[in-house]
């Protein structure tokens, strides 16, 4: 028995060495160097020390880093909650016992925006939002002057972005809940005569809420850490216009070389992270 767990944890060695150098030490480094002045420039460079909370203090005072987190909660509420979670869903309510040939055509439409690499969609939106883009292209048909998008509505543009990268996701998710639904317990309801909305309501979402939930979460990790999108197309403007968490993270630690300041806004993140998991988590245990 001890030498088959010996040659167990043989097996195992390379896996645990590889989260330890890849994972842990990181995340230890991460936030010892949120306690410290680490910095590429000036006299910090060369005199790194302990300084407790004063990021944290420097950080919370910083009203830029106030409206950091408020365009990230913009982002996340109508790019993933609203845009993503709920735009999925109907996409999937929609498909829900169409042909095959049907669902495999709106399939591979809606897909082709998630298989897409983030900054290839980034490149594709600004020529979509430019000036000179598609969309003024096509309001321009309508007699309606060209809009100045990704500056003028430029959070807008992100959202959008966003919601057509990941929508495909949440689409499959919810596809995959939908078609576990047994036929029987609808068409008893339907006999009963329950319209369409009761259905919806009472049977369908509470039956799929696990997966709801679930997609919600993963939706909402994935969405508060989107950079590439964001710095691609606006680059956090103008101005601070689209400047979530992610985009003044990297502002303070590689354009401004605050290592110690950008980690400790990365240690923030992370935080929002886990309570919105948190608050996941403990929702699937409440009955609807």
């Amino acid at each position: 028995m001890k030498r088959k767990s010996r040659g167990a944890f043989l097996f195992l060695t390379p896996s645990v060495l590889l989260l330890l150098i890849f994972f842990v030490v990181p995340i230890i480094l991460t936030i010892c160097f949120a306690f410290t002045n680490m910095a590429l420039t000036g006299s910090a460079a060369q005199n790194l020390q302990f300084i407790g909370f004063q990021n944290f203090t420097n950080m919370f005072q910083d009203p830029d880093f106030r409206i950091s987190v408020l365009r990230t909660l913009v982002f996340l509420i109508f790019s993933a909650v609203i845009g993503q979670v709920v735009l999925g869903f109907i996409l999937a309510l929609l498909m829900k016992e169409k042909n095959v040939t049907f669902r495999r055509i709106i399939g591979i439409i809606v897909i082709a925006g998630w298989v897409t690499p983030e900054i290839v969609v980034a490149f594709c939106m600004v020529a979509f939002f430019s000036d000179n883009g598609s969309l003024n292209q096509i309001i321009g048909w309508f007699g309606i002057s060209p809009v100045s998008w990704l500056f003028s509505f430029p959070m807008v543009s992100v959202i959008i972005a966003n919601i057509w990268h990941g929508t495909a996701f949440s689409m499959m998710v919810y596809q995959s809940a939908l078609d576990e639904i047994p036929k029987d317990i609808e068409e008893a309801a339907t006999i009963d005569g329950a319209s369409n909305f009761k259905i919806l309501r009472y049977i369908t979402i509470p039956m799929v809420k696990s997966s709801i939930v679930t997609n919600m979460m993963l939706v909402t990790l994935q969405t508060l850490g989107v950079f590439t999108l964001i710095y691609t197309m606006t680059g956090g403007g103008p101005g601070t216009a689209t400047q979530t968490l992610p985009v003044f993270m990297y502002n303070q630690a590689f354009v401004n070389y605050q290592f110690g300041y950008g980690t400790a806004i990365s240690l923030v993140l992370l935080l929002i992270g886990i309570v919105a998991s948190l608050f996941y988590m403990r929702s699937m245990k409440v009955k609807v």
